[in-house]
């Protein structure tokens, strides 16, 4: 899509929408990109500020699905060392808990 096309589907999206992301299949070998996932890159302050707005997905940490979660400082590829205070990355994605665990979160 063009960005004027981008612009206008944004403005016509219902507003406060239930999250409700595919979760990852269980034991799902390679890649997940292209998956119902969040990623946020940026400041503490921005990051944040977007998880404030999707609460909801903590509902996803219980005994049917897990939250597959990473929220560190980002690093330089090359020597490791931390870029900044506002180079943070956060994401966000649901995975499906295995048979195993689904039996044994219902029995406790």
């Amino acid at each position: 899509m063009k960005k004027s096309e981008t612009i206008d589907h944004w403005k016509n999206i219902e507003p406060t929408q239930p999250v409700k992301p595919f979760a990852v299949p269980y034991k799902h070998s390679g890649s997940t990109y292209g998956m119902d996932g969040i990623r946020l890159c940026g400041s503490r302050e921005f990051i944040d500020s977007v998880l404030s707005n999707l609460k909801s997905l903590l509902n996803y940490e219980n005994g049917a699905t897990r939250l597959q979660l990473v929220y560190k400082e980002s690093t330089d590829r090359e020597t490791g060392l931390p870029l900044g205070d506002h180079a943070w990355n956060c994401y966000v994605q649901v995975h499906q808990r295995g048979s195993q665990s689904i039996m044994a979160n219902q029995y406790l």
